[in-house]
Protein backbone atom coordinates (compact mmCIF):
# COMPACT_ATOMS: atom_id res chain seq x y z
CA UNK A 1 0.00 0.00 0.00
CA UNK A 2 1.25 3.65 -0.99
CA UNK A 3 0.90 5.86 1.60
CA UNK A 4 0.19 9.29 -0.04
CA UNK A 5 0.28 11.73 3.19
CA UNK A 6 2.93 13.68 4.10
CA UNK A 7 5.77 12.46 6.65
CA UNK A 8 4.76 12.47 10.17
CA UNK A 9 7.52 13.52 11.46
CA UNK A 10 8.14 16.49 9.12
CA UNK A 11 4.42 17.97 9.68
CA UNK A 12 5.61 20.11 12.98
CA UNK A 13 8.10 21.46 10.82
CA UNK A 14 5.80 22.42 7.68
CA UNK A 15 3.56 23.37 9.98
CA UNK A 16 5.96 25.70 11.77
CA UNK A 17 7.07 27.21 8.43
CA UNK A 18 3.55 27.90 7.62
CA UNK A 19 2.84 29.95 10.54
CA UNK A 20 6.59 31.89 9.33
CA UNK A 21 4.82 32.69 6.27
CA UNK A 22 1.20 33.75 7.96
CA UNK A 23 3.02 36.03 10.45
CA UNK A 24 5.79 37.05 8.90
CA UNK A 25 6.06 36.89 5.65
CA UNK A 26 2.34 37.73 4.04
CA UNK A 27 2.07 41.07 5.88
CA UNK A 28 5.18 42.38 4.43
CA UNK A 29 4.98 40.63 1.21
CA UNK A 30 3.27 43.90 -1.19
CA UNK A 31 6.09 46.03 0.62
CA UNK A 32 8.88 44.50 -0.75
CA UNK A 33 6.74 43.80 -3.64
CA UNK A 34 6.93 47.75 -4.25
CA UNK A 35 10.24 48.78 -2.64
CA UNK A 36 12.19 46.61 -5.41
CA UNK A 37 16.01 46.04 -4.52
CA UNK A 38 15.26 47.08 -1.31
CA UNK A 39 16.43 44.23 1.60
CA UNK A 40 13.95 43.00 3.66
CA UNK A 41 15.37 43.43 7.14
CA UNK A 42 12.62 41.45 8.85
CA UNK A 43 14.64 38.14 6.99
CA UNK A 44 17.52 38.83 9.63
CA UNK A 45 15.54 37.98 12.78
CA UNK A 46 13.74 35.11 10.67
CA UNK A 47 17.05 33.23 9.16
CA UNK A 48 18.58 33.77 12.92
CA UNK A 49 15.82 31.98 14.34
CA UNK A 50 15.91 29.11 11.35
CA UNK A 51 19.88 29.13 12.45
CA UNK A 52 19.06 28.20 16.31
CA UNK A 53 16.32 25.52 15.36
CA UNK A 54 19.25 23.95 12.96
CA UNK A 55 21.85 23.99 15.57
CA UNK A 56 19.24 22.11 18.09
CA UNK A 57 18.32 19.80 15.31
CA UNK A 58 14.64 20.88 15.49
CA UNK A 59 14.57 21.98 12.39
CA UNK A 60 16.19 19.48 10.34
CA UNK A 61 15.98 20.21 6.37
CA UNK A 62 14.81 23.41 6.57
CA UNK A 63 17.66 25.16 4.60
CA UNK A 64 18.16 25.20 1.24
CA UNK A 65 21.32 22.64 1.20
CA UNK A 66 20.75 19.35 -0.43
CA UNK A 67 21.92 15.44 0.22
CA UNK A 68 25.36 14.59 -1.65
CA UNK A 69 24.61 11.08 -3.12
CA UNK A 70 28.04 9.61 -2.47
CA UNK A 71 26.95 9.92 1.54
CA UNK A 72 25.98 6.57 3.24
CA UNK A 73 22.84 6.53 5.30
CA UNK A 74 25.29 5.13 8.23
CA UNK A 75 27.74 7.79 7.87
CA UNK A 76 27.63 9.87 11.70
CA UNK A 77 26.10 13.01 11.33
CA UNK A 78 24.42 12.30 8.02
CA UNK A 79 20.77 13.03 8.42
CA UNK A 80 18.20 10.79 6.10
CA UNK A 81 15.16 13.15 5.28
CA UNK A 82 16.69 16.49 4.33
CA UNK A 83 15.44 16.88 0.98
CA UNK A 84 11.65 15.66 1.88
CA UNK A 85 11.37 17.85 4.91
CA UNK A 86 12.91 21.17 2.73
CA UNK A 87 10.75 20.90 -0.05
CA UNK A 88 7.91 20.49 2.24
CA UNK A 89 9.02 23.49 4.84
CA UNK A 90 10.12 25.68 1.30
CA UNK A 91 6.76 25.28 -0.31
CA UNK A 92 5.11 26.36 3.17
CA UNK A 93 7.22 29.27 3.11
CA UNK A 94 6.55 30.42 -0.37
CA UNK A 95 2.56 30.05 0.33
CA UNK A 96 3.85 33.53 2.44
CA UNK A 97 6.00 34.49 -0.20
CA UNK A 98 8.28 33.29 -3.15
CA UNK A 99 10.64 36.26 -3.38
CA UNK A 100 11.33 36.84 0.71
CA UNK A 101 12.31 32.86 0.63
CA UNK A 102 14.80 33.76 -2.00
CA UNK A 103 15.86 36.79 0.08
CA UNK A 104 16.94 34.83 2.89
CA UNK A 105 20.43 34.91 4.36
CA UNK A 106 22.24 31.90 4.11
CA UNK A 107 19.33 29.63 2.13
CA UNK A 108 20.33 30.97 -1.54
CA UNK A 109 20.75 27.78 -4.40
CA UNK A 110 24.49 28.40 -4.13
CA UNK A 111 24.32 26.67 -0.41
CA UNK A 112 23.02 23.56 -2.46
CA UNK A 113 25.87 23.63 -5.16
CA UNK A 114 28.26 23.89 -2.40
CA UNK A 115 26.16 20.48 -0.22
CA UNK A 116 26.02 18.64 -3.47
CA UNK A 117 29.96 19.17 -4.64
CA UNK A 118 32.06 20.63 -2.26
CA UNK A 119 34.52 17.97 -0.24
CA UNK A 120 33.71 17.23 3.77
CA UNK A 121 37.00 20.02 4.36
CA UNK A 122 34.81 22.77 2.25
CA UNK A 123 31.59 21.88 3.55
CA UNK A 124 33.20 22.78 7.13
CA UNK A 125 34.63 26.16 5.88
CA UNK A 126 31.95 27.22 4.07
CA UNK A 127 29.31 26.50 6.58
CA UNK A 128 27.16 29.38 7.81
CA UNK A 129 27.95 31.23 4.46
CA UNK A 130 25.38 32.66 1.95
CA UNK A 131 25.91 31.90 -1.65
CA UNK A 132 24.03 32.61 -4.54
CA UNK A 133 24.43 30.96 -7.93
CA UNK A 134 26.06 32.20 -11.24
CA UNK A 135 25.45 29.98 -14.09
CA UNK A 136 23.74 31.78 -17.22
CA UNK A 137 25.34 33.58 -19.52
CA UNK A 138 24.00 36.22 -22.29
CA UNK A 139 24.23 34.00 -25.45
CA UNK A 140 24.14 30.36 -23.15
CA UNK A 141 20.11 30.40 -22.53
CA UNK A 142 19.26 27.42 -20.98
CA UNK A 143 22.72 25.38 -22.57
CA UNK A 144 24.36 25.43 -18.99
CA UNK A 145 27.10 23.38 -21.13
CA UNK A 146 28.08 25.75 -23.52
CA UNK A 147 29.25 28.43 -20.47
CA UNK A 148 31.84 30.21 -21.75
CA UNK A 149 33.38 31.78 -18.60
CA UNK A 150 36.85 30.74 -17.65
CA UNK A 151 38.97 29.90 -15.05
CA UNK A 152 42.87 29.80 -15.96
CA UNK A 153 45.41 27.92 -13.06
CA UNK A 154 48.02 30.53 -12.22
CA UNK A 155 49.89 29.35 -8.93
CA UNK A 156 47.67 28.70 -6.83
CA UNK A 157 44.93 30.68 -7.35
CA UNK A 158 42.15 30.47 -10.63
CA UNK A 159 42.00 33.96 -12.48
CA UNK A 160 38.12 33.84 -13.51
CA UNK A 161 37.02 36.25 -16.75
CA UNK A 162 33.19 36.47 -17.89
CA UNK A 163 29.89 37.40 -17.32
CA UNK A 164 27.04 36.15 -15.75
CA UNK A 165 23.81 37.38 -15.53
CA UNK A 166 20.30 36.32 -13.44
CA UNK A 167 22.32 35.80 -10.39
CA UNK A 168 19.85 35.43 -7.59
CA UNK A 169 20.80 37.27 -4.67
CA UNK A 170 24.08 38.61 -6.71
CA UNK A 171 24.54 41.43 -4.41
CA UNK A 172 23.43 41.05 -0.64
CA UNK A 173 24.73 37.17 -0.46
CA UNK A 174 28.20 36.57 1.43
CA UNK A 175 29.90 34.63 -1.62
CA UNK A 176 28.93 33.79 -5.40
CA UNK A 177 29.36 30.05 -6.35
CA UNK A 178 30.77 30.65 -9.88
CA UNK A 179 30.44 27.86 -13.05
CA UNK A 180 33.34 28.34 -14.99
CA UNK A 181 35.29 26.02 -17.71
CA UNK A 182 39.11 24.76 -17.21
CA UNK A 183 39.30 24.15 -21.04
CA UNK A 184 36.99 25.47 -23.46
CA UNK A 185 38.34 22.61 -25.46
CA UNK A 186 36.87 19.82 -23.40
CA UNK A 187 33.39 20.47 -23.37
CA UNK A 188 31.17 20.29 -20.49
CA UNK A 189 33.18 18.06 -18.42
CA UNK A 190 35.69 20.53 -18.00
CA UNK A 191 33.27 22.98 -16.07
CA UNK A 192 33.66 22.96 -12.33
CA UNK A 193 32.12 25.27 -9.41
CA UNK A 194 34.13 27.80 -7.58
CA UNK A 195 33.43 30.01 -4.29
CA UNK A 196 33.96 33.51 -4.92
CA UNK A 197 34.14 35.32 -1.72
CA UNK A 198 31.64 39.14 -1.99
CA UNK A 199 34.43 41.79 -2.44
CA UNK A 200 36.94 39.78 -4.35
CA UNK A 201 38.88 42.12 -6.32
CA UNK A 202 37.99 41.61 -10.32
CA UNK A 203 34.73 40.74 -9.45
CA UNK A 204 31.82 43.60 -9.48
CA UNK A 205 27.74 43.25 -9.72
CA UNK A 206 27.43 45.45 -13.12
CA UNK A 207 23.46 45.93 -12.42
CA UNK A 208 20.27 45.05 -10.73
CA UNK A 209 17.30 44.01 -12.68
CA UNK A 210 13.99 45.21 -12.94
CA UNK A 211 11.82 42.37 -12.94
CA UNK A 212 7.89 41.09 -13.34
CA UNK A 213 7.74 39.23 -10.39
CA UNK A 214 9.91 37.87 -7.21
CA UNK A 215 11.13 41.79 -7.02
CA UNK A 216 12.23 41.17 -3.33
CA UNK A 217 14.79 39.18 -4.46
CA UNK A 218 17.41 41.35 -6.06
CA UNK A 219 18.97 39.48 -9.43
CA UNK A 220 22.43 40.83 -10.55
CA UNK A 221 25.10 40.77 -13.51
CA UNK A 222 28.26 39.97 -12.55
CA UNK A 223 31.12 40.55 -14.31
CA UNK A 224 34.38 38.55 -13.68
CA UNK A 225 37.90 40.91 -15.10
CA UNK A 226 40.99 38.42 -14.00
CA UNK A 227 39.63 37.25 -10.44
CA UNK A 228 42.00 35.76 -8.32
CA UNK A 229 40.29 32.65 -6.51
CA UNK A 230 42.10 30.59 -4.33
CA UNK A 231 42.32 26.88 -5.61
CA UNK A 232 40.94 25.62 -2.73
CA UNK A 233 37.90 27.08 -3.28
CA UNK A 234 37.21 25.18 -6.54
CA UNK A 235 34.25 22.73 -5.26
CA UNK A 236 35.28 18.84 -5.30
CA UNK A 237 37.87 17.50 -7.70
CA UNK A 238 40.37 19.53 -10.02
CA UNK A 239 40.54 16.66 -12.35
CA UNK A 240 38.90 16.50 -15.23
CA UNK A 241 37.08 13.46 -15.47
CA UNK A 242 35.73 13.42 -19.25
CA UNK A 243 33.95 10.16 -18.57
CA UNK A 244 31.69 12.01 -15.88
CA UNK A 245 30.97 14.89 -18.21
CA UNK A 246 29.23 17.25 -16.73
CA UNK A 247 28.14 15.09 -13.50
CA UNK A 248 28.52 17.89 -11.01
CA UNK A 249 26.23 20.70 -12.14
CA UNK A 250 23.96 17.85 -12.77
CA UNK A 251 24.53 16.59 -9.01
CA UNK A 252 23.66 20.32 -8.34
CA UNK A 253 20.65 20.73 -10.36
CA UNK A 254 19.22 17.46 -8.84
CA UNK A 255 18.92 19.05 -5.61
CA UNK A 256 17.53 22.11 -6.37
CA UNK A 257 15.01 21.72 -9.23
CA UNK A 258 12.72 19.99 -6.61
CA UNK A 259 13.39 22.65 -4.10
CA UNK A 260 12.15 24.96 -7.23
CA UNK A 261 9.00 22.49 -7.29
CA UNK A 262 8.34 23.35 -4.08
CA UNK A 263 8.32 26.69 -4.56
CA UNK A 264 6.05 26.45 -7.16
CA UNK A 265 3.85 24.39 -5.13
CA UNK A 266 3.65 26.80 -2.69
CA UNK A 267 2.76 29.65 -4.76
CA UNK A 268 0.02 27.73 -6.42
CA UNK A 269 -1.11 26.24 -3.01
CA UNK A 270 -1.62 29.85 -1.63
CA UNK A 271 -3.39 31.36 -4.71
CA UNK A 272 -5.54 27.85 -4.60
CA UNK A 273 -6.81 28.89 -1.15
CA UNK A 274 -7.75 32.42 -1.91
CA UNK A 275 -9.55 31.66 -4.38
CA UNK A 276 -11.61 28.48 -2.60
CA UNK A 277 -12.66 31.35 0.04
CA UNK A 278 -13.41 34.44 -2.50
CA UNK A 279 -15.46 32.02 -4.69
CA UNK A 280 -17.33 30.79 -1.34
CA UNK A 281 -17.75 34.28 -0.81
CA UNK A 282 -19.61 34.83 -4.22
CA UNK A 283 -21.67 32.08 -3.80
CA UNK A 284 -19.93 29.08 -5.69
CA UNK A 285 -20.37 25.46 -4.11
CA UNK A 286 -17.64 23.07 -4.92
CA UNK A 287 -18.26 19.94 -4.50
CA UNK A 288 -15.87 17.11 -4.24
CA UNK A 289 -18.53 14.24 -4.22
CA UNK A 290 -20.20 15.24 -7.51
CA UNK A 291 -18.78 15.21 -10.68
CA UNK A 292 -17.02 18.62 -12.18
CA UNK A 293 -19.44 17.86 -14.83
CA UNK A 294 -22.36 18.81 -13.36
CA UNK A 295 -20.86 21.67 -11.12
CA UNK A 296 -20.48 25.25 -12.26
CA UNK A 297 -17.96 25.97 -14.97
CA UNK A 298 -16.24 28.10 -12.02
CA UNK A 299 -16.30 25.06 -9.80
CA UNK A 300 -14.92 22.40 -12.63
CA UNK A 301 -11.86 24.86 -13.32
CA UNK A 302 -11.14 24.97 -9.46
CA UNK A 303 -11.45 21.23 -9.26
CA UNK A 304 -9.16 20.69 -12.09
CA UNK A 305 -6.44 22.93 -10.63
CA UNK A 306 -6.37 21.31 -7.46
CA UNK A 307 -5.90 18.01 -9.41
CA UNK A 308 -2.67 19.51 -11.46
CA UNK A 309 -1.17 21.24 -8.18
CA UNK A 310 -1.95 17.61 -6.58
CA UNK A 311 0.17 15.43 -9.03
CA UNK A 312 3.03 18.60 -9.11
CA UNK A 313 3.08 18.02 -5.77
CA UNK A 314 3.60 14.08 -5.42
CA UNK A 315 6.69 14.67 -8.15
CA UNK A 316 7.92 16.97 -5.76
CA UNK A 317 7.80 14.87 -2.95
CA UNK A 318 9.20 11.90 -5.16
CA UNK A 319 12.67 13.45 -6.37
CA UNK A 320 13.09 14.29 -2.93
CA UNK A 321 12.36 10.71 -1.60
CA UNK A 322 14.55 9.49 -3.52
CA UNK A 323 17.76 12.35 -3.20
CA UNK A 324 17.46 11.26 0.86
CA UNK A 325 17.52 7.52 -0.11
CA UNK A 326 21.03 7.86 -2.57
CA UNK A 327 18.69 6.94 -5.79
CA UNK A 328 19.77 8.55 -8.74
CA UNK A 329 16.54 10.99 -9.46
CA UNK A 330 17.91 13.36 -12.39
CA UNK A 331 14.76 11.94 -14.15
CA UNK A 332 12.77 12.82 -11.29
CA UNK A 333 13.67 15.92 -10.68
CA UNK A 334 13.28 17.22 -13.89
CA UNK A 335 9.58 15.84 -14.11
CA UNK A 336 8.89 17.49 -10.83
CA UNK A 337 10.42 20.54 -12.14
CA UNK A 338 8.75 21.21 -15.35
CA UNK A 339 5.12 19.90 -13.87
CA UNK A 340 5.22 22.16 -11.24
CA UNK A 341 6.61 24.85 -13.37
CA UNK A 342 4.24 24.74 -15.57
CA UNK A 343 1.03 24.30 -13.63
CA UNK A 344 2.56 26.57 -10.78
CA UNK A 345 1.77 28.74 -13.84
CA UNK A 346 -1.54 27.52 -14.87
CA UNK A 347 -2.75 28.00 -11.73
CA UNK A 348 -2.08 31.13 -10.81
CA UNK A 349 -3.38 32.80 -14.16
CA UNK A 350 -6.44 30.92 -13.52
CA UNK A 351 -7.41 31.70 -10.10
CA UNK A 352 -6.76 35.77 -11.09
CA UNK A 353 -9.30 34.91 -14.21
CA UNK A 354 -11.62 33.03 -11.47
CA UNK A 355 -11.64 35.77 -9.33
CA UNK A 356 -12.30 38.42 -11.90
CA UNK A 357 -11.68 42.13 -11.03
CA UNK A 358 -10.42 41.37 -7.34
CA UNK A 359 -7.81 38.98 -8.94
CA UNK A 360 -6.54 41.00 -11.10
CA UNK A 361 -6.41 44.34 -8.90
CA UNK A 362 -4.17 44.79 -5.82
CA UNK A 363 -6.80 44.22 -3.62
CA UNK A 364 -5.68 40.88 -2.98
CA UNK A 365 -2.36 39.19 -3.84
CA UNK A 366 -3.31 36.90 -6.31
CA UNK A 367 -2.08 39.19 -9.37
CA UNK A 368 1.46 39.13 -7.34
CA UNK A 369 1.58 35.68 -7.11
CA UNK A 370 0.63 35.10 -10.85
CA UNK A 371 4.00 37.38 -11.49
CA UNK A 372 5.99 35.46 -9.54
CA UNK A 373 5.18 32.23 -10.33
CA UNK A 374 6.60 32.96 -14.18
CA UNK A 375 10.10 32.52 -12.91
CA UNK A 376 9.52 29.01 -11.46
CA UNK A 377 8.81 27.40 -14.55
CA UNK A 378 12.50 29.57 -16.47
CA UNK A 379 15.49 29.68 -14.15
CA UNK A 380 16.85 26.46 -12.77
CA UNK A 381 16.12 25.54 -16.60
CA UNK A 382 13.04 26.20 -18.99
CA UNK A 383 10.25 23.84 -18.85
CA UNK A 384 11.49 22.95 -22.61
CA UNK A 385 14.99 21.94 -21.20
CA UNK A 386 13.30 19.76 -18.59
CA UNK A 387 11.17 17.66 -21.11
CA UNK A 388 14.41 17.66 -23.23
CA UNK A 389 15.92 15.82 -19.94
CA UNK A 390 12.83 13.67 -19.41
CA UNK A 391 12.92 12.54 -22.98
CA UNK A 392 16.73 11.80 -23.04
CA UNK A 393 16.32 9.99 -19.92
CA UNK A 394 13.11 7.50 -20.88
CA UNK A 395 15.22 6.73 -24.49
CA UNK A 396 18.19 6.08 -22.88
CA UNK A 397 19.91 9.26 -25.58
CA UNK A 398 22.55 11.05 -24.79
CA UNK A 399 22.52 15.00 -25.10
CA UNK A 400 24.89 14.60 -28.39
CA UNK A 401 21.80 11.64 -29.63
CA UNK A 402 18.87 14.17 -28.92
CA UNK A 403 19.26 17.98 -28.78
Amino acid sequence: MINLDDPKKFRPLASQAHQVAMNMLRPISRKYDRAEHEYPTELDMLAAMIDGLSESGAAEGAGAAGVRRDESKDKPGVKNGSNLASVMSISEMCWGDVGLLLSMPRQGLGNSAIASVANDEQLERFEGVWAGMAITEPGTGSDSANIKTTATLDGDHYVINGEKIYVTSGDRADAIVVWATLDRDLGRAAIKSFVVPKGTPGMRVDRLEHKLGIRSSDTATIIFENCRVPAENLLGSPEIDTKAGFAGAMATFDNTRPLVASMAVGCAKASLDLTRELLEQAGVEIDYDRPAMVQSAAAARFLQMEADWEAARLLMMQAAWMADNRQPNSLEASMAKAKAGRVGSDITLGCVELAGSIGYSEAELLEKWARDSKILDIFEGTQQIQQLIVARRILGLSSAELK
